[in-house]
Order: C-alpha cells, then sequence, then structure tokens
C-alpha cells in the first residue's frame, strides 16, 4: 500500500496537484482494537472524542479495511456515520504499470489480481523444510489455463508419488453400491452388488428402464438400445440384396430356381428381424397380441418359401432327365403354391388361438419376491407350442429334402446352401426351447429376439451371400454355360 500511495504521488498524470497520505494501524484480527482505530482516526486523539476532529492535517479521504469481514464491517458501519467512502469505489479505476514492468490494477470486487505460486514442503535429511515449486495460478491467464501443477513434482507424506486415499474405504465397482457402516465416519463403507435389472454409478443403485437392460458390468442399460439397433441392421441387409437381385435380375444366378421365391423369400427376411422391434417395450394388449403371431406368420413365409425352393431343386433335376412327366411342374405355379399354403396353415393356427385364447399383458408377482414384472402371458401354452412345433415341422422337412438333394449336380447346388441355412435354423429353435421355459420377464423377449436375429441372419447368410459373392467379385461365374456345368464361357470359347 505504501508502495502505491508513492508511486501515484510520484506520477503527475495519475492525481495531478493532490498528494496522498496515509495513516496505517495494526488491528491485530481483533474487532475492539479495529473499532478502536477507526474512532482514532475520525477524532485524531488517543483519547476518542465524538464528533470533534484535533488533527489540524488534511482531513481523512478514505479508510482501507481489514482483509478479515469480521473486522472490517464494524468499521464501515462507524464510518458510514460520517459519510466516509469505502475505497473499493476508487479501486475500481486503479490501472498502472510499474516501473518494473508489473500491472497493478483491480477488478469489480476490488481484488487485485491473483498470483501464487504452489509449493511443496518437503523434508530434508537434515530435519529442515524444502519448499519446492509445483505449480502457479494466476487469475488473469486465459480461461483453462489459470492453474498449472506439476502432478510429478508433488511428494506426498511418506515420501509417496501417489495421491493418498481420503476414505477408509476403496470406491465401489460397477454393479455394486455403498452401503454406510454404522457407528462410523460416513468415508467408511461396505460394497454390495446390485439386484438384477439395476446398474451403479458406484454410489446407488439405479433401475433400468422397463425396454432396457444392463450389461455385464451393471454400469449402463443398453441392451434394449442394442437389440432394437441390430434388427434395424439385420434388417437393412435383405433389402440391400433385394435391390442387387433386381438390378442384375437377368443374370443366370438371379433366374436360376424361380427368382420370384427369391424376391419374396427376401422381403419375408426383411420383415423377420424388424417383428424382434414388438418385443421390446412395455407389454400392452396390442404388442402382445402381434409380437407372435407376426413372427410366426413371417417366419412360416420365409421357411415355405425355402421349402418352395428346395423341392424345386429336385423337381428340376428329375425334369431333365429323357422321358420324365415333370416337366409340368416346372414353373412358379407350384413353388408359389407351396408358399402359399405353408403361410396359410400357420396363419390358421394363429387365428384359432387369437379366437379361443389370446396373449394379453399381465404383472407377474409370484416369480421373484420383491419384484413384479411386466410381461406378456400368451394366453394358451397349447396354441403356443402349436405354432411353434409347426414351424419346426416346415424347417425340419425342409432341412432333410435340402440334405438329400445336396449331392445333385452343380447346376442345381442351392441344396447344399439350404441345407447349411436349415440347420443354422433348427439349431438356433432347439436351442431356444430349454432357454425359453427356464428364464422369466425380460430375459425371455432377450432370448426370443436372439432367435430371431440368429435364425434370420442365418438363413439370409447361406443362401444368399454366396450368390451375392459371384455376382460382385466373380462374374465370370454368372453365366449359364457354367451353371450348367460345362466350366466357364472362356474355357468353352477354347
Amino acid at each position: 500500500m505504501m508502495y502505491a500511495i508513492e508511486e501515484i504521488n510520484a506520477s503527475p498524470a495519475l492525481l495531478p496537484n493532490i498528494t496522498l497520505g496515509y495513516s496505517i494501524y495494526d488491528s491485530c484480527d481483533i474487532i475492539p482494537r479495529g473499532i478502536e482505530g477507526v474512532l482514532w482516526m475520525v477524532s485524531g486523539t488517543d483519547e476518542v472524542v465524538l464528533n470533534y476532529r484535533c488533527y489540524a492535517q488534511a482531513p481523512l479521504a478514505a479508510v482501507i479495511g481489514d482483509s478479515a469481514s469480521s473486522v472490517s464491517i464494524p468499521m464501515t458501519n462507524i464510518l458510514g456515520i460520517y459519510n466516509y467512502p469505502q475505497i473499493l469505489h476508487y479501486m475500481k479505476n486503479v490501472h498502472f504499470r510499474t516501473w518494473a514492468g508489473e500491472e497493478i490494477y483491480f477488478d469489480e470486487n476490488g481484488d487485485p489480481p491473483a498470483l501464487y505460486d504452489i509449493v511443496n514442503w518437503k523434508p530434508t535429511t537434515s530435519g529442515d523444510i524444502q519448499y519446492i515449486k509445483v505449480g502457479s495460478y494466476n487469475s488473469s491467464a486465459p480461461p483453462g489455463k489459470e492453474l498449472v501443477l506439476i502432478d510429478s513434482a508433488i511428494l506426498w507424506p511418506g515420501e509417496k508419488k501417489q495421491v493418498p486415499l481420503s476414505v477408509c474405504s476403496e470406491s465401489c465397482l460397477p454393479g455394486w453400491r455403498k452401503a454406510t457402516r454404522q457407528g462410523q465416519p460416513i468415508c467408511c463403507f461396505d460394497c454390495i452388488p446390485c439386484s438384477e435389472g439395476e446398474i451403479s454409478n458406484s454410489t446407488e443403485c439405479l433401475p433400468c428402464p422397463d425396454d432396457q437392460w444392463p450389461n455385464e458390468r451393471r454400469d449402463i442399460c443398453p441392451l434394449g438400445i442394442v437389440l432394437a439397433v441390430l434388427s434395424i441392421v439385420i434388417s437393412v441387409v435383405p433389402k440391400s440384396i433385394l435391390g442387387l437381385f433386381l438390378w442384375y435380375r437377368h443374370t443366370p444366378i438371379v433366374k436360376a430356381n424361380n427368382r420370384q421365391l427369391s424376391y419374396v423369400l427376401l422381403c419375408a427376411l426383411t420383415l423377420c428381424p424388424l417383428c424382434s422391434l414388438i418385443f421390446i417395450g412395455k407389454p400392452s394388449s396390442a404388442s402382445c397380441i402381434l409380437r407372435q403371431t407376426m413372427f410366426a406368420i413371417i417366419f412360416a413365409l420365409s421357411v415355405s418359401c425355402v421349402l418352395a425352393k428346395t423341392i424345386m431343386v429336385i423337381i428340376a433335376f428329375k425334369a431333365s432327365k429323357p422321358g420324365s412327366n415333370l416337366h409340368r411342374w416346372v414353373g412358379s405355379r407350384l413353388p408359389n403354391t407351396i408358399a402359399c399354403l405353408g403361410t396359410l396353415i400357420q396363419a390358421g393356427i394363429c387365428a384359432l388361438w387369437l379366437g379361443y385364447a389370446p396373449p394379453f399383458p399381465q404383472n407377474n408377482m409370484n416369480s421373484q419376491v420383491g419384484k413384479i414384472i411386466l410381461e406378456c402371458n400368451e394366453g394358451s401354452s397349447l396354441a403356443f407350442w402349436c405354432m411353434m412345433g409347426y414351424m419346426g415341422i416346415l424347417a425340419i422337412v425342409s432341412f432333410v429334402i435340402a440334405f438329400l438333394a445336396r449331392k445333385l449336380p452343380n447346376s442345381f447346388n442351392e441344396a447344399k446352401f439350404i441345407t447349411f441355412s436349415m440347420l443354422v435354423f433348427v439349431i438356433v429353435w432347439l436351442s431356444f426351447i430349454p432357454s425359453y421355459l427356464s428364464t422369466r420377464g425380460k430375459y425371455t423377449v432377450a432370448v426370443e429376439i436372439f432367435a430371431i436375429l440368429s435364425s434370420s441372419a442365418g438363413l439370409l447368410g447361406c443362401i444368399f451371400f454366396p450368390k451375392c459373392y459371384v455376382i460382385l467379385l466373380k462374374p465370370e461365374r454368372n453365366t449359364r454355360d457354367f451353371l450348367m456345368g460345362k466350366g466357364s464361357s472362356t474355357n468353352k470359347k477354347k
């Protein structure tokens, strides 16, 4: 303060023709002494005489109080009676640079710029304390760069580089919550695992929404979103293949074995993953009725198309032999009839199911103690298993016929791909049955969605990916001569 006043007096530009004086009194942070010093300043004598000033010098212009508010506030109350300003009013306008180049100013609160060194006390072998600078703080630095700290230079008690823990218990892992210990400080706690269907933020357990499941770490609830995104992604693939087949519809590999049936099968495989979206979310009357029936009819159409393609492989091969009477069955009428009939039978089963005992939403309070599970009651277990059984019969018949036809000549080698696709389909749904029977609530839904997506991907990959491979990467094989087992068109010319 003395230095600042001397700088102001020495500068003719700051306060011309005015000389500042000062009187400094140490209150020692004691309120009575601070009040006593104020009264001395306004009266000008050791003996306090209120409303009388003994000094003949220039009047007191302002008073700067203690940094501690406990002392400065009583001082302000007394000085306000005599209309003395607070120095803050003037300090806001002070801004100058010293001869050493240091900038002096005060902010809107009357505070100077904060510039601090952060030091680390390190004991030496001689018993002294060494002060090591490990950082700095500059309030006038650009935002985000005010604090500079060198972590590697800090030495913690016990000559350790690692920051000591401020709790007596380490933080809980994801999937666990804190449980305070009775009679101990709040920083002491035990870690307890969260219940099923809950996640934790290492402090408390929170339930997942109805349409989501926790991951294995139990720190997020992604499964409902993951299944929904996966369903949409898988449904985009058959759409893309359908566009590819329409673009190359005049090529031999697309025309072989009833391309119209392939179009229908690709449309069905587009809808198969999307029907799993009906399973996600809070059960309602509409969703409970639609999810099983839509799934059953769409999958019956898919498997019926596969069965029709398998039968046509055998008929086409038999009809190519001399003297065969199967020529009249070659064409689109028979496969279309098989696909429609197989789908209509499943639709009839679903219609009887909905007419006799339709599914409905219910609150299951018996499966788990202390929990109410929102789920769909299938209405009739017999109807549900009849629907699943019929789909299984279609898949097994397709698999057997395709397996028997797998060794046909190369021109009809689609039976091999159908065999693999139906093998994947049967394995998925056979593994689904015990999983479906052993789970409850949203886990049952997750199992069925997984089966729907897996079987859809199996049918799509085994039947259509080889054809896409030939169309895009091996165009020399997409010729009639190659499909008829006569080699490539290049070899034929030679």
